[in-house]
């Protein structure tokens, strides 16, 4: 296209106005700073805008929030583990030797059931014998006492108590708290040591003898009950026999010791005097 300037000197100003725009170094950007702002607070004005901004806001308010008590929630946590295991090193060796000393002092204690259960023992046929004689009527003698249980070892009692007491243990202590258990673990270690010496005690017996009074039988059966030694007296036989050229009356009780209570025995101290 070929363009014709009518207008003498025209060209010249355009030229000069377009040296003028573009002299000083580069092209020039006109912003218009208040049409800016203009549709900027027009779109604030949306009410959905303003809800966005506001959730935006709030959403970064909290999380601020959330990190500062996350971060001091954490650090005190890790405080209180580092007390912990501190108190756990420190204590370690008194929990080590309360756990030794529980142990010792079971052991004690069983073993002085033991002792107990033999010193408690040793005088059983002596009491019999004198509560047989002390309950025998008149023309009625005895040929003889003889035991018929075997004689209890506190060892086998105590073996045999704690193989049922670990089935048990195993059996009805599921859902329990370790504090729970050991306290009843060792409540039943308590209670199988005080009941040792009582089974070492119970002995079967039998008595054989001769009588001349049915009548005196009856009283020799209840007076033997009503020792606090002995019970469970049961007649197991009678029958009519020759002795001596006499007819009499031979009969076989069967009875069994129990521990007696604390008034029926008496003790006295054992005083020993210096041999010089």
């Amino acid at each position: 296209m070929i363009e014709i300037n009518l207008l003498p000197g025209d060209s010249k100003k355009k030229k000069k106005s377009g040296k003028a725009s573009s002299g000083g170094g580069g092209p020039r950007f006109n912003i218009n700073i208040g049409q800016w702002f203009s549709g900027i607070t027009e779109k604030i004005t949306n009410k959905y805008m303003l809800g966005a901004v506001g959730a935006l806001v709030v959403s970064g308010a909290l999380i601020v929030l959330l990190f500062i008590s996350q971060t001091a929630r954490s650090a005190m946590l890790t405080a209180r583990e580092e007390k912990a295991v501190k108190d756990s090193t420190q204590y370690a060796a008194v929990l080590n030797a309360k756990a030794k000393a529980e142990a010792t002092r079971d052991s004690l204690y069983q073993q002085i059931a033991i002792i107990k259960s033999i010193d408690d023992s040793r005088y059983l046929w002596s009491h019999l014998m004198y509560e047989i004689s002390s309950a025998l009527p008149q023309y009625t003698w005895l040929t003889s006492i003889t035991q018929t249980s075997n004689p209890k070892s506190v060892a086998i009692a105590d073996t045999t108590k704690k193989a049922g007491a670990a089935a048990s243990d195993t059996a009805g202590q599921a859902g329990k708290s370790p504090r729970q258990r050991q306290i009843e673990r060792d409540r039943a270690k308590k209670a199988r040591a005080d009941s040792l010496f009582a089974d070492a005690k119970q002995v079967k017996f039998k008595i054989i003898g001769h009588t001349v009074d049915i009548q005196a039988l009856t009283r020799f059966m209840k007076s033997l009950e009503a020792s606090p030694f002995i019970q469970n007296v049961q007649l197991s036989r009678s029958d009519l026999v020759q002795a001596e050229g006499k007819e009499v009356t031979e009969f076989t009780l069967e009875a069994e010791t129990q521990p007696p209570p604390q008034y029926a025995i008496k003790t006295v101290p054992l005083v020993v005097s210096a041999v010089r």
